[in-house]
């Protein structure tokens, strides 16, 4: 019965962002590109985040939201478990957040343009020059005030260990001495497994960490930050292990 529960929610769930996109995303754009209503496509983005959370039976909860500085932007580095990882932290993390995404994701229809137009930045790992001009491009926004989600992993890990980490992300956030804060989400795999197209209803948590300061550093720094934010992102994994929702 599980089983059949979660193919039914997961066909609603495709079915209902797929319409979503198709018939808001282009009224969307028409408004958004001519006025400039960043605000306006990122609410639009809320939306889709919220009905496809609450279409596949997806509920979060926070701790350590107090801990995100407020008055600049930062670089939230998360571990990455699910492909319900980034709507859950799109709507927890940020109003407007962005994101430093895998190049690939631009073909799809109307998304790809809808992430061009919010600011979204997309990098290609197999070409390197053009992936340190996408990292730049990030910097900039960074230091124009806008906040970033990294998965440094770059992939969906199958077990509870993180994945090696890539440097982009922590290249840019040096590039702009802006904080890196962890943050630790779990239950994503409970949800929905890599290589499964079934969506199951779960309960994800996403502890968030102290802000890593970068100011001072430079890119003969990267590999300590690296492992700085590594073993902090792999504490909050224990905490929520241990204590799974005190603050």
């Amino acid at each position: 019965m599980s089983t059949l529960i979660a193919v039914v929610r997961s066909l609603a769930t495709y079915v209902g962002v797929g319409l979503y996109i198709l018939v808001v995303g282009p009224l969307a754009l028409l408004l958004v590109v001519p006025f400039r209503l960043k605000g306006f496509l990122f609410g639009i983005g809320h939306a889709g985040a919220v009905l496809a959370l609450g279409l596949a039976g997806i509920r979060y909860r926070v701790t350590g939201g107090g801990r995100v500085p407020r008055d600049r932007a930062v670089v939230f580095c998360a571990n990455h478990q699910s492909n319900v990882d980034p709507p859950v932290l799109f709507r927890a993390l940020h109003p407007r957040l962005h994101i430093l995404y895998k190049a690939g994701l631009r073909r799809i229809p109307i998304m790809g343009m809808a992430m061009d137009v919010g600011g979204f930045v997309p990098v290609d790992r197999s070409n390197r020059e053009q992936a340190m001009a996408s990292v730049a491009r990030a910097a900039d926004a960074l230091r124009a005030g806008h906040s970033f989600l990294i998965f440094p992993e770059g992939t969906r890990s199958r077990t509870d260990d993180l994945l090696p980490f890539k440097k982009g992300g922590f290249i840019m956030a040096i590039d702009a001495q802006a904080p890196i804060v962890p943050v630790a989400i779990s239950g994503g795999r409970d949800a929905m497994r890599k290589g499964s197209a079934l969506i199951h209803p779960a309960l994800v948590q996403v502890r968030i960490g102290e802000p890593i300061l970068t100011e001072g550093l430079t890119i003969d720094d990267r590999d300590q930050l690296i492992a700085t934010v590594r073993e902090r992102i792999e504490a909050l994994l224990r905490q929520s292990e241990t204590s799974p929702w005190n603050p």
